[in-house]
């Protein structure tokens, strides 16, 4: 299967590998995305590409998705979203037909352009190797993936289109410098052929091909150390191997080994650290990558009403004992009240004679005194460095009618506060057992 978008590339890789095939017997189909990112240009190149198979006598199978959508959704670049969904298309084309190989017609001005995108991103030797000839589908292992234009420039692949007539379509977003690998493209590459290397290219990719033969034999490396029967001396690695090994088994479950999370697994046994929602990991003795499931406190139904009957009080929940009492006057008052630790002073009738006193709920909002605005109890949780679990056990005293005036550990919300119009206050004590 040949996997064609109806540049010049593809149209080019379409061509040599269609005129090969009856010498090597090879039944050929072709396949094309469409990412709808470019409307009806998008749907222009899918009928271009229809049309040529169907000149060719060839299969076709195309597929459509909204990019830009599911960018979005999964929080992703366009270009990693677009490299998803498409892989996941030809896995499922080559599936339909019978097919185990797709032809893809990345070339060598692709190469460059992948080395300086990952090398700007701080990847290991493994990522600056680049595309390999031949290998695994990234969304199936089953169905193989192969490069045949691998060595060749642009330039080249274009003056063949030229002398061969073969007609191909240009794609407008290719010069949008908004992105990145346009600007490597367009401004960075040109920079450097012009003033300060003119074979750069030829250079990054004899890089490239040094770099892939080194991270080829480490990986091997780590891949005979996990291989063993008793793991053990992770210590006595070197450490690019030892980096290979936790890349390795990072991979195989599914979490992405980026060089913080490798490096802290690296170098600190038996701590465990977050690599993604509910899931934590940790690097025991002897090398092996553990997950620890994370077990995230629970919002706690318990409450209790309280009611304001007589003038003074006290109650116990959730581990305070908390004690009341109402008195005259507000801010105004000839009589301050004395604030200290663990006492606070509420308007008594903003409060009202009867509360519920409870722990944390999605969607509490709250506005301490200073905050212009309530914001969500979570935010100020956050903001104040208060752990998870912590937060789950704090106590809340809010209005019958739902509204919080104190959270354990904050400030007093700014509505109840103390004014010239105050007739009685509530104060307001408290203490953890």
């Amino acid at each position: 299967m040949v996997a064609v978008s109806g540049g010049v590339d593809s149209m080019a890789l379409l061509r040599v590998l269609h005129e090969l095939a009856a010498r090597h017997e090879w039944r050929m189909a072709v396949a094309h995305f469409n990412h709808r990112l470019r409307g009806a240009e998008s749907d222009g190149d899918e009928r271009f590409v229809k049309e040529t198979a169907a000149n060719l006598k060839l299969k076709f199978v195309s597929a459509r998705a909204e990019v830009g959508a599911f960018a979005r959704g999964q929080k992703i670049s366009v270009e990693m979203a677009a490299r998803k969904l498409r892989h996941d298309f030809f896995v499922r084309a080559a599936t339909r037909f019978g097919i185990a190989t797709v032809a893809l017609a990345h070339h060598a001005d692709d190469q460059v352009e992948l080395f300086f995108l990952r090398w700007l991103r701080g990847a290991g030797s493994e990522g600056l190797a680049g595309m390999k000839w031949a290998g695994p589908s990234p969304s199936d292992p089953a169905i193989h993936l192969i490069r045949p234009l691998l060595d060749q420039p642009k330039a080249a692949l274009l003056c063949f289109a030229e002398e061969q007539g073969i007609a191909f379509r240009e794609d407008a977003t290719n010069g949008q410098l908004d992105l990145l690998r346009n600007r490597i493209r367009h401004k960075l590459l040109p920079l450097l052929s012009q003033q300060y290397h003119p074979a750069v290219a030829r250079s990054v990719l004899r890089t490239m091909d040094i770099v892939g033969a080194d991270a080829d034999f480490v990986r091997r490396a780590a891949e005979d150390w996990l291989g063993r029967k008793r793991l053990g001396n992770f210590e006595r690695l070197h450490p690019a191997v030892q980096r290979q090994a936790v890349r390795e088994q990072l991979m195989k479950m599914n979490v992405t080994p980026d060089f913080g999370v490798v490096e802290r697994l690296r170098g600190a046994p038996e701590q465990a650290i977050s690599v993604g929602p509910g899931l934590r990991v940790y690097r025991d003795q002897a090398g092996r990558i553990v997950k620890r499931a994370i077990i995230r406190p629970a919002f706690v139904a318990d409450e209790t009403s309280v009611e304001f009957k007589a003038g003074r009080g006290a109650f116990e929940f959730g581990g305070l004992r908390i004690q009341w009492e109402f008195q005259a006057g507000g801010s105004g008052s000839k009589r301050k009240p004395a604030f200290t630790k663990g006492c606070e002073y509420f308007d008594a009738d903003k409060v009202g004679n009867s509360i519920v006193v409870r722990h944390w709920r999605p969607g509490d909002r709250f506005q301490p005194i200073g905050m212009n605005e309530p914001i969500k109890l979570q935010d100020l949780f956050v903001n104040q460095k208060i752990s998870r679990s912590q937060r789950h056990q704090l106590v809340v005293a809010a209005t019958a009618e739902g509204e919080p005036f104190w959270v354990e550990t904050m400030r007093m919300a700014d509505r109840f506060k103390l004014d010239n119009q105050t007739v009685r206050r509530l104060k307001w004590r408290w203490l953890r057992r």
